[in-house]
């Protein structure tokens, strides 16, 4: 273990999580991130807390629940920082735990490099952008996302509230990714419309060699189109049907320490680039429940929130 990862966990416990001598700490890992699990446990001892680390099967992909087990433990601690290959983000054992009043911090896919790399940067400066994006969904209606490599999507924010995953999780109910650095909102379901090129990342697949064409009808993707990648992502798709295809999420990434890597906790983070997400949204404010949320990462974005253009090419017209 290297002095820069325990200085990274470190800084995931008393920065960002604020944990207290006291508190019940519960990490949650699987085998593949089983190494920053167990230095994250390890720091959070060192903070005094009463700390329980717990390592499940991987899941099957990004989305699905937690054994019953698990769940039942994440509603009795004040924190819980989920340090696995797959997501449990966007799923009702998260959202139950968060309405009972836990802290939590998502850490899907993390590897070492990635925790040392991001986890450095300027959390103050990430929160204020995020939350300037936020309040813009928060208060937007009309959105339209184009790029140069051909997205043309349309799609309603109406009554959606915006969502900034800062990083820090002080108050009872926090929920963000780590490493942080992201807006986002569900759309409405059924409003989206148009063509996406995802020409970044794709959860599930990773860096692309290839751009993918998703054709999204009435806010469903009806078709899949591109090379040989595009397989892998209509079998995925193909198998929990249509509600996989929900246009499910518009996350803006403000995190300027993160790189494509093929890991989509880290890709989603990446300043200048948005992402849209395919299937559940049920946990921030949408409604489609589906054991599956994959995001695709869209490179050099232009952005426009109710004729506002916020994102030009890749480049933020908003600062803090």
């Amino acid at each position: 273990m290297t002095k820069h990862l325990e200085k990274s966990a470190e800084i995931a416990i008393r920065q960002c999580m604020a944990v207290k001598k006291g508190e019940t700490v519960l990490v949650v890992t699987d085998e593949p991130t089983r190494n920053v699990g167990r230095v994250l446990w390890e720091k959070a001892v060192e903070a005094g807390a009463e700390a329980l680390y717990v390592e499940m099967l991987p899941r099957k992909n990004d989305g699905v629940e937690p054994p019953p087990a698990i769940a039942a433990a994440m509603l009795h601690a004040d924190v819980i920082l989920g340090a696995t290959s797959c997501s449990f983000s966007h799923t009702k054992a998260r959202k139950d735990a968060s309405q009972k009043g836990a802290r939590i911090a998502t850490l899907p896919g993390i590897t070492e490099d990635i925790m040392q790399r991001t986890l450095s940067a300027d959390y103050e400066h990430i929160a204020e952008l995020s939350q300037r994006f936020a309040k813009l969904l928060s208060d937007g209606e009309a959105v339209h996302i184009s790029t140069l490599a051909g997205t043309d999507l349309t799609l309603s924010i109406s009554g959606r509230e915006g969502h900034a995953d800062t990083g820090i999780n002080h108050a009872a109910g926090d929920f963000s990714n780590l490493p942080a650095g992201e807006a986002y909102v569900a759309p409405v379901e059924e409003t989206a419309e148009g063509i996406i090129i995802i020409d970044g990342a794709m959860a599930g697949i990773g860096v692309l060699e290839s751009p993918i064409k998703l054709t999204v009808e009435k806010g469903y993707v009806t078709k899949v189109e591109g090379g040989k990648e595009t397989e892998k992502l209509e079998a995925m798709l193909n198998e929990y049907g249509k509600l996989a295809c929900n246009i499910a999420e518009l996350g803006i990434g403000t995190n300027d320490q993160a790189i494509l890597s093929g890991r989509v906790l880290e890709d989603e983070k990446v300043m200048g680039t948005v992402h849209i997400a395919l299937g559940n949204n049920f946990g921030f404010g949408g409604t489609c429940q589906v054991p599956m949320h994959l995001d695709g990462i869209l490179l050099s974005p232009t952005l426009t929130i109710d004729g506002q253009v916020v994102i030009k090419d890749g480049k933020h017209l908003i600062t803090v």
